[in-house]
């Protein structure tokens, strides 16, 4: 089980992990305590857990259980971070207190349900562990969890939100309640790592491994944001989920089943407005992880429940390996994210409006030697000043309007916000070339 299984050496985290998280049904770990089991209560169980898996956890039981582990530990701190649509709260769940800040966004689609469970369990585990490799864990970090991103959704069981809106594609115009929240927990709480948790449809032996994962592909993404982010994933989260007994993949690429090689590139591209470009273009390490929703076999055809068990049991053990890599790689992730911070201010470099890592920009597509900034009148700001305030972004006030500055610390965001060549862009503001 994740929490329990969290050790300084990511070797040695792996290789315990694996048998945990191989289970079909993640553990319910039972506190140290007193050897009459009369002294010991039973912990909060998720609907999922109760079920075997038969069902996904409801909303009520997700308040109930959440309130349960709130009330029995002082590690876990609630709060609602935001309404949706049809008024059903957005919960925030906190552990630990250390500097080094993480944030689980769980189930953005509401019919990919498997990390929402994989979230509250995990949530429930930590505040209860009492080993002491927990204990450093949640000493030296802050575990933000998002548990249901998407709860109308998650009762419709729909991809998108109450009004259809996908909410991994609206990171930039934050036309969401969902979306907005998210925003303001990233602005207030800078998390050096956001954790985004998935689910896809395999298209078989091209496209059909149990988790595939995918860090921000966005150009715009400080170089050693990008090279933490493709470590979380390719040194952390895909071994520990190969040792659980997993397959494992790049999201968005289909590969030869023979050799292995890429075919072709069906999704995960850069585009600013999906959550781990967005998370790196704030300076925060991301990753997308997206466990496979089909069935493996007949077992699983015959008896939905297993393969229910068996997704929330991969996502158990990806999460696994991100913690290892948090407690590994506390260092230079701490490093890469402050550093990212900090170079905006310098005011130098090209800003990217399109293209990826694995897929070069186009001339029009650079913005070589960007303005200075951009100025918004009255109706502009009017507009989007409410979304640039949850984006972090600093403004100047100029008579009824405003100057945005490029020199800030998320810099590379100000054009995809303003510049009217940027595809998402939430209003044409005018380029000034000399301050």
């Amino acid at each position: 089980m994740i929490p329990r299984t969290v050790r300084r050496s990511s070797r040695r985290t792996l290789g315990l992990v694996a048998g945990a998280a191989a289970l079909a049904l993640p553990l319910v770990t039972v506190p140290a305590g007193p050897a009459d089991s009369a002294t010991v209560k039973p912990l909060p169980r998720t609907g999922f857990e109760a079920s075997g898996g038969a069902r996904w956890t409801s909303e009520a039981e997700e308040r109930d259980f959440l309130a349960a582990v709130d009330r029995a530990s002082a590690r876990v701190s609630l709060r609602v971070i935001g309404t949706t649509a049809q008024g059903r709260p957005l919960r925030l769940a906190t552990l630990g207190t250390g500097r080094t800040t993480v944030l689980l966004v769980c189930s953005q689609h509401g019919d990919e349900p498997a990390g929402r469970e994989a979230c509250l369990s995990t949530v429930r585990d930590l505040a209860y562990a009492k080993d002491r490799e927990t204990r450093n864990l949640l000493a030296r970090t802050t575990l933000l969890v998002v548990p249901t991103a998407n709860p109308d959704g998650r009762e419709a069981d729909t991809r998108g939100n109450a009004d259809g809106v996908d909410i991994n594609r609206d990171h930039i115009a934050l036309r969401t309640a969902e979306a907005r929240a998210v925003a303001a927990v990233i602005r207030d709480r800078r998390p050096e790592l956001v954790y985004d948790l998935h689910e896809y449809g395999a298209t078989p032996r091209y496209y059909d491994k149990d988790l595939l994962a995918l860090w921000p592909r966005s150009l715009d993404t400080d170089a050693h944001v990008h090279d933490e982010s493709e470590k979380l994933s390719e040194r952390y989260v895909r071994p520990a989920a190969g040792l659980a007994g997993y397959s494992t993949g790049i999201y968005g690429i289909w590969t030869d089943p023979l050799t292995g090689k890429p075919l072709k590139q069906v999704a995960g591209d850069g585009q600013e407005r999906i959550l781990r470009n967005t998370a790196g273009i704030k300076h925060s390490v991301g990753l997308l992880v997206e466990t496979r929703v089909d069935a493996l076999d007949e077992a699983e055809q015959n008896d939905p429940a297993r393969n229910h068990r068996r997704r929330v049991a991969t996502q158990h053990a990806a999460l696994a390996g991100a913690f290892a890599y948090v407690e590994e790689r506390r260092g230079p992730l701490t490093a890469a994210t402050a550093a990212a911070r900090r170079a905006g201010y310098a005011d130098r470099g090209p800003v990217f409006l399109g293209g990826a890592d694995n897929d070069p920009p186009e001339p029009a597509e650079i913005l070589a030697d960007p303005p200075c900034g951009y100025r918004l009148d009255a109706a502009q700001y009017a507009e989007a000043g409410d979304e640039l305030a949850l984006h972090g972004i600093t403004v100047r006030r100029e008579g009824e309007g405003v100057f945005v500055p490029m020199s800030q610390s998320r810099r590379s965001l100000v054009p995809l916000l303003l510049d009217g060549r940027a595809t998402y862009h939430l209003v044409s503001g005018s380029p000034v070339e000399e301050c």
